[in-house]
């Protein structure tokens, strides 16, 4: 019999469509997730989130203002993951921490890296302090800061979670991470010389879901059937495939700084007169076929690719997927134990234990830190 061992992770990712919560369960070896819970974002708020992603009158303050209100929310997030352990018989008080990520404003890990010991940046909005106050449990943030200090991309830090949960004595699997942007981690079977390989393959949902909401009011383009309804425009594709961050090297990441609506204005220029569900198409097949290729060069060995987050409910896109990578077998996290939904925020819950026991969370050969480092700021109780 082990003693539980639970910790709770939230997650607000680049699609900004709300926070997740669990309640994890570390004491089995494997994960296990007693509760989940998540909030959906006011819509003024979520138009805030993304105003702040782009630099605009006086921030400063408006980025305090919305890092107290996602701490509200999270709150929120948290009291229904208490109440709902609560019907188990578990107490807040035995809840170690809370992992709170953050919602990413600006990711600009090699910003100044021509300078003299200069690193770049990565900056969540937060206030664990806040967070701290609602819940009376210590919340764990900041877990991407320390990687760029260390030279690192900050980003992607699931990675070594995905290794914990997801790989196989027997064969590479690889897991895509389908949120706002989407990333790939690369599992070599247990014991093999290779290391673990993560990185952002490039736009994951925020595009076709700001297409779709521009469109049809909806905020996603449910089960990819907008998209499977139109056509591909060829010379789109090419155009938007025609960016330089497709062919740079690992370790590398990115985020709504580069894949942007006015990046997408732009190259939607010449294009004026498409029909929007030939757009969104297109769009899909952006994101399947740079998630594609990510695989086929980096996914040799594996037999497997299990896609998460949101993107795993998209059908038409994992039938894309699926068509440009015949060699693996494509399935999604909840065939494998873990809902979609809660992978990443049961990233962050590990990502906090990690924390409190002072061993490393990110992974320097995805990274690109300097070596491994203890990730992430205690807030106490």
């Amino acid at each position: 019999m082990h003693d539980h061992d639970y910790t709770i992770g939230l997650m607000s990712g680049t699609s900004l469509d709300g926070a997740d919560g669990v309640l994890v369960d570390f004491s089995a070896g494997k994960p296990q997730v007693v509760a989940s819970a998540s909030e959906p974002f006011a819509s003024g708020f979520r138009a805030e989130l993304l105003a702040l992603n782009t630099p605009s009158h006086n921030e400063l303050h408006r980025a305090a203002l919305a890092g107290n209100q996602l701490a509200a929310v999270y709150a929120r997030v948290v009291a229904a993951l208490v109440d709902k352990a609560a019907a188990q018989g578990i107490e807040a008080s035995q809840v170690k921490a809370i992992g709170a990520h953050g919602q990413t404003v600006r990711h600009q890990p090699q910003r100044l890296s021509g300078e003299p010991g200069g690193t770049g940046y990565t900056l969540q909005l937060n206030n664990p302090a806040l967070l701290a106050e609602l819940t009376g449990i210590d919340v764990v943030a900041d877990f991407r800061s320390r990687d760029v200090a260390a030279g690192g991309q900050g980003a992607p830090l699931v990675p070594a979670f995905h290794q914990g949960v997801f790989s196989r004595a027997d064969a590479g699997v690889a897991v895509l991470n389908i949120g706002g942007i989407a990333n790939l981690s690369v599992l070599p079977p247990a014991g093999a010389a290779f290391p673990v390989l993560g990185f952002d393959c490039g736009p994951g949902n925020a595009l076709m879901d700001a297409w779709c909401l521009r469109h049809t009011g909806q905020p996603f383009d449910a089960g990819g059937a907008w998209a499977a309804s139109g056509r591909l425009i060829p010379a789109l594709l090419a155009s938007l495939l025609n960016e330089p961050y497709f062919s740079l090297p690992i370790p590398k990441s990115t985020g709504r700084d580069l894949f942007s609506l006015d990046w997408l204005a732009q190259k939607l220029q010449p294009f004026a007169d498409e029909r929007p569900e030939d757009i969104q198409n297109t769009l899909t097949e952006l994101t399947a076929s740079t998630c594609a290729a990510c695989a086929g060069s980096y996914a040799k060995e594996s037999k497997e690719l299990i896609v998460c987050g949101g993107g795993a409910f998209n059908l038409y896109l994992l039938e894309r997927l699926q068509a440009a990578l015949p060699q693996l077998r494509v399935s999604t996290s909840d065939q494998h134990g873990l809902p979609p939904l809660q992978v990443e925020a049961a990233a962050f819950a590990w990502l906090a234990r990690q924390m409190l026991r002072r061993q490393p969370g990110n992974l320097p050969g995805v990274t690109g830190a300097a070596g491994l480092r203890v990730l992430g700021a205690l807030y106490p109780a």
